[in-house]
């Protein structure tokens, strides 16, 4: 399936910042960025990537977080004019630091 018959059944560019601790590190956290497609609210993708990330890799993951564009549209972005701050309001929808296993 390509990249756009997804977005038209209603995938969506999804960014989950994954936060994980080395085993040789235990006290210190790191951040991973991962993004690709994949469609709320079970995340398919993503799910089989913390699932190849558990067998593979020896970090622990300590935290996921899930952002994902609210609607297909464009992103839109506005600068205001008092500090030079992009808004995105709307555009993002955070979900909790877990994400739901797949059943």
């Amino acid at each position: 399936m390509t990249d756009l018959e997804r977005q038209l059944m209603g995938w969506r560019l999804t960014t989950a910042e994954i936060v994980y601790r080395l085993p040789d590190h235990p006290s210190l956290l790191q951040t991973f960025v991962w993004q690709k497609l994949d469609a709320a609210p079970k995340y398919p993708a993503l799910q089989k990537f913390l699932d190849f990330w558990e067998r593979e890799i020896e970090a622990k993951i300590h935290t996921v977080r899930v952002a994902q564009p609210t609607s297909g549209r464009p992103r839109t972005s506005r600068c205001t004019e008092d500090r030079g701050i992009f808004d995105l309001r709307d555009q993002l929808v955070f979900w909790p630091a877990t994400v739901p296993t797949a059943t």
